[in-house]
């Protein structure tokens, strides 16, 4: 028996946006709370049990590397117990696939992944449990930014839900609202409106207006038309989220990360810091309540706050911010996890809009090397690299070395059209 696809997606949908996927609760939460029971039942074991839930303690503190260690032995717990091809080890596999992707280490992740989708494929290729399996994979390879192997999974497994669950199903606005995502990660706004619009249409109808999924979607929404300009469509989207959230919730809740973060992006791009700056604070004061100092959002949230400092050129306030950020991130995530990267390529920018090169020099080389070895050669984190660090070589009259990175930035740009 595979595990609930509901259960499983509503994790996966309810906070992931395009506008800051740092502040995603990855799928880890859901396929473990609430389920052991069932799969105790058929054998997985109460040591399966006891190590899922540690392992679920250990990603809430952000403690990823010991997390991985508990969740290798649920694994090894659970092939001891019920075989190679039992649903419980497709969910351990899933589970430390989560945790390695969480890390940034996508080539362990992969091979798990796709492990756990070929046990849920024994089960049935048509089962809602192999549309989640393939939600997953795709995630990873959109993180990646290798759209071509992700948009057919996200198809698949929007045609598998549909049919098996149909058109009106809550998991089905999961996979829509996935596919958009994809289509708004390569730029393709008339192709992904529509598919957030159903995926909202449905979670309001199923769920009710002030369910914290349809919370999600309207955030999902809003970053689209923020995405493309359009801030007086985004901005009553944005506002309408917060409150659904705030009201399921509650004002101090770390799931409040998304609605805050967006509506104060949406100010901050549009140049009414005075609006920005609150959120933000609030933003990072309920992220260290909850989750402790050194938590990863922690880091995201004092990134958040640092880039608002540096949009108005008050680097004294960013810096300091951006590097308790980019320490956070390092310790909790490792040195080559591309979240790095972004907090280093920032950092990078900070010293370079204050005429320090030699600061900044080796900050956007370490940036484009995690990039190059962590995501795709051609993703266009990569090309946002080669760019800063072109524009640098500019400022410094290197010109040729510049002319270099910048036609290697285009040629990047031109196959994402």
């Amino acid at each position: 028996m595979m595990i609930s696809a509901h259960a499983l997606n509503r994790c996966l949908s309810s906070v992931r946006s395009p506008a800051s996927t740092l502040y995603a609760r990855v799928l880890f939460f859901a396929l473990l709370c609430g389920l052991p029971s069932i799969l105790h039942a058929q054998g997985a074991g109460i040591e399966w049990e006891t190590l899922n839930q540690e392992a679920i303690a250990l990603y809430r503190a952000g403690k990823y590397d010991r997390a991985v260690v508990v969740a290798q032995k649920a694994l090894q717990v659970a092939e001891q117990n019920v075989g190679t091809d039992h649903p419980a080890v497709a969910m351990s596999l899933n589970n430390l696939a989560e945790l390695y992707r969480k890390q940034g280490d996508y080539a362990k992740a992969e091979p798990l992944y796709q492990r756990s989708l070929a046990i849920a494929e024994k089960h049935g290729p048509d089962h809602p449990g192999v549309a989640l399996s393939l939600n997953n994979l795709a995630e990873l390879y959109r993180t990646q930014g290798d759209y071509t192997n992700a948009e057919p999974l996200c198809k698949r497994s929007l045609a598998i839900r549909e049919k098996a669950l149909g058109p009106d199903h809550p998991d089905v606005a999961t996979s829509l609202n996935n596919l958009a995502e994809l289509y708004q990660a390569q730029g393709d706004y008339p192709n992904a409106e529509p598919l957030y619009k159903r995926s909202l249409a449905i979670r309001e109808k199923a769920l009710g207006s002030d369910h914290p999924d349809v919370a999600a979607s309207l955030n999902n929404l809003a970053s689209l038309y923020d995405t493309q300009g359009d801030y007086a469509k985004a901005e009553p989207l944005c506002k309408r989220s917060l409150a659904i959230s705030e009201k399921a919730l509650g004002p101090d809740h770390p799931d409040l990360a998304q609605s805050l973060h967006n509506l104060a992006g949406l100010y901050r791009t549009q140049g009414d810091y005075a609006k920005a700056e609150p959120l933000y604070q609030r933003l990072l004061a309920i992220m260290e309540k909850a989750l402790g100092p050194d938590h990863p959002d922690v880091a995201t949230s004092l990134h958040d706050l640092a880039l608002l400092y540096q949009t108005q050129g008050d680097y004294t306030k960013a810096e300091p911010l951006y590097q308790r950020s980019l320490a956070i991130a390092e310790k909790a995530l490792g040195p080559d996890h591309p979240h790095v990267a972004t907090s280093l390529n920032n950092l990078a920018l900070l010293y370079k809009a204050q005429g320090d090169y030699a600061m900044a020099e080796p900050l956007f080389k370490r940036s484009l090397a995690i990039r190059e070895k962590a995501l795709s050669r051609d993703h266009p984190d990569v090309a946002t690299s080669l760019e800063s660090l072109a524009a640098l070589y500019r400022a410094t009259k290197r010109n040729a070395e510049a002319q270099a990175l910048e036609k290697r930035a285009a040629q990047i740009r031109a196959t994402r059209r």
